[in-house]
């Protein structure tokens, strides 16, 4: 029932309400007919018993069996509806004196089995599907018994009567069923076309919800005014909402791209310091074909790291396909990068790539470069002068664990959501923590905060690992 609409369901459950009254209206109509057609046949019965104990009572003495069949014939010949159609006087012995049907009761036969079956008149009980009824009594004269009287009544008549009857409330409980349901059924639908109304506005799923035409309002302040008035009312917050969101979703435009720019700017800068002294280096030993030789191969993957982190950052969101893989050689450039920034704040810089090239290959370079090298310059902008700052890069089963330590106060809670999460972040500082974490998502990894047994603050970055060592 659940699975159907309203407008059959109700129908459905007002006709078998009215089968069910009609049931028990029907039981009760055939319940009180019975008890009618009892008492009939009990009154009909005790007039027959009375009238022939009149007749026959001073026939029985003399023994006139002639007379007392005639009187029985006459009894059973009549074309009422409701009439004796056998009946039997049997004496106090068991035998019969006379019957109305000589040929299965003849003179003087045993007929206890007839008596047996009859039904004392004075505790009669009628079956309604019993087309005859058989009822006996005692036949006195003179306050002497002078045997027992069976009369088989016809009851076809009665039970015709029922058949009628039931007929009848069948019909009569049809019609009334089906009157109701189609009633239910015009009122239900009625009442729905307000929801269906509303339904057609709201589109479906297939088109935007529109408002419900101020001409088409009910009058009033009935039910369905007030349903439709807060729908439109619903449908003006929404359009509001909507547009609300139009603007917010422009206003974040121009912030990210501000916080690109940002981050891009940031992200650049921080290797110019090393190619800068690779720049030095290279003037102050042009005649040392070794050290030029290294300088150059250190301008040039410098160069191609500030191309992969423009590349990688605009392409953050768009996965890594293409990228070269990383090699020993990109992470050594990041400690020849970030090895000048330790030695001008005083810090000791603890460099530990213990990961086989085979395990490295899976993993494109740009990115990975950008993560390491964002965090290491963090950690020595927060140890400070003096501090101590470590880079660890291990293989632990299937992952490779990227440990970024320092010995600073830790990163501040409000910074800790740009690295830990993807909620929506305010503009303002720390745009790398979040281009960090974007990079870490994009290769399938995660980001953690750990403290390290020396009591280190730590960022921890677990990446995919491919190949065997």
């Amino acid at each position: 029932m659940r699975r159907l609409p309203l407008a059959l369901r109700v129908p459905l459950l007002a006709a078998g309400l009215m089968v069910v009254l009609g049931l028990v209206a029907s039981q009760l109509v055939l319940a009180g007919l019975a008890r009618s057609q009892e008492r009939q046949l009990v009154e009909l019965a005790q007039l027959e018993f009375d009238g022939l104990t009149a007749a026959l009572a001073p026939l029985v003495p003399r023994d006139d069996v002639w007379e007392m069949f005639d009187h029985l014939d006459r009894l059973t010949r009549r074309d009422s509806g409701l009439r004796p159609v056998e009946a039997t006087l049997v004496d106090p012995l068991g035998r019969v004196v006379v019957s109305s049907h000589p040929e299965a009761w003849p003179l003087g036969a045993a007929a206890q089995a007839l008596v047996a079956a009859a039904v004392p008149v004075e505790a009669f009980h009628y079956h309604a599907a019993a087309p005859e009824v058989t009822v006996r009594a005692v036949l006195t004269h003179q306050g002497r018994p002078l045997g027992q009287m069976v009369i088989a009544f016809d009851a076809s008549a009665l039970v015709a009567e029922r058949a009628r009857a039931t007929r009848a409330l069948l019909l009569g409980n049809l019609a009334a069923t089906l009157l109701l349901a189609g009633a239910a059924w015009l009122a239900v639908r009625r009442l729905m076309r307000p929801m269906t109304r509303l339904i057609d506005q709201m589109g479906g799923g297939s088109a935007p919800p529109q408002a419900i035409p101020l001409a088409d309002l009910p009058p009033g302040d009935g039910e369905v005014g007030r349903l439709y008035r807060s729908y439109n009312a619903m449908i003006r917050a929404l359009d509001e909402r909507n547009a609300a969101e139009r603007r917010l979703a422009e206003r974040e435009r121009f912030v990210s791209l501000g916080r690109l720019a940002g981050t891009l700017a940031h992200e650049v800068n921080n290797p110019l310091g090393g190619l800068m002294n690779a720049v030095d280096t290279l003037r102050r030993y042009p005649d040392r074909p070794e050290v030029v030789t290294g300088s150059a191969d250190l301008l040039d993957r410098g160069l191609r790291h500030l191309r992969d982190v423009v590349r990688a950052t605009l392409t953050t969101q768009r996965g890594t396909e293409g990228e070269a893989p990383l090699s020993p050689p990109d992470l050594e450039d990041l400690r020849v990068l970030i090895e000048p920034e330790a030695e001008r704040n005083g810090q000791r810089l603890d460099w530990a790539m213990r990961a086989a090239p085979p395990c490295l290959a899976g993993l494109p370079a740009g990115p990975v470069r950008q993560v390491v090298l964002n965090l290491a310059l963090n950690a020595c902008a927060s140890a400070g002068a003096g501090g101590r700052v470590g880079v660890s890069l291990d293989r632990c089963g299937d992952r490779l664990r990227l440990g970024v330590q320092d010995s600073g106060p830790g990163l501040p809670e409000r910074l800790r959501p740009r690295l830990l999460s993807d909620a929506p972040v305010e503009p303002g500082g720390g745009q790398g923590l979040r281009l960090v974490r974007d990079l870490v998502v994009s290769l399938g990894g995660r980001v953690a905060l750990e403290t390290t047994a020396e009591g280190l603050n730590e960022v921890v970055v677990w990446l995919p690992c491919a190949g065997a060592e």
